[in-house]
């Protein structure tokens, strides 16, 4: 067995060397809390995404009561959406959301039932949806709102207003059915996807 001493000279050798290590290592301080870990996270996830499209060079300015600052933010979820591989149903329902939650505006307010709640989609401040700045950024909140409609199985057979709100878990089910058909028309129009491909059929 080794003697106390031994154990020693071998702690201070250990020591040394990660004092070593520090001294040539890139600092970089560690993630403090759950949410800064949860911005990280979604800060990786987003990179690669395609950026929303310039107001000035969205291929429409305006769809129904939609203007150019709404498409521009359409513009990011799609983006978002596409950054995962996902369906444009998929982000025909984030679009729904959004529009549902917010009327497709970066809203810096919530509501009676959420006071909290921020951005596009409405997100809460309880931790899962990333820090302040992250939902109220168009691309990150899309992102972690596509994150949880990607855990939604057999979503493709589910009526889109029942996947929303799978992932909103709002007050009720069928709150989003109304802004479908404006939903698929603004995918349609951004995306030049036909109506077929964004509906499924």
């Amino acid at each position: 067995m080794d003697s106390i001493a031994s154990i020693y000279d071998r702690i201070s050798a250990i020591r040394g060397t990660i004092a070593s290590i520090a001294s040539i290592a890139p600092q970089s301080p560690a993630p403090r809390s759950a949410e800064t870990f949860a911005s990280v996270l979604a800060t990786e996830a987003t990179k690669g995404a395609e950026p929303a499209a310039p107001i000035s060079l969205l291929p429409v300015q305006k769809v129904g009561a939609y203007g150019p600052e709404q498409l521009a933010n359409a513009s990011a979820i799609i983006s978002a959406a596409k950054a995962m591989g996902l369906s444009a149903r998929d982000q025909a329902i984030g679009v729904m959301t959004a529009i549902g939650e917010s009327s497709l505006k970066v809203i810096d307010r919530g509501d009676a039932a959420g006071p909290d709640s921020r951005g596009l989609f409405q997100q809460r401040a309880n931790g899962a949806w990333g820090s302040y700045a992250d939902r109220m950024s168009p691309t990150v909140s899309a992102t972690n709102f596509f994150r949880a409609l990607a855990e939604v199985k057999g979503r493709d057979g589910i009526t889109p207003t029942l996947v929303a709100h799978a992932v909103q878990r709002n007050a009720d089910a069928q709150y989003y059915t109304k802004y479908w058909d404006a939903a698929v028309e603004i995918v349609s129009k951004l995306t030049g996807a036909t109506t077929g491909q964004v509906t499924g059929t």
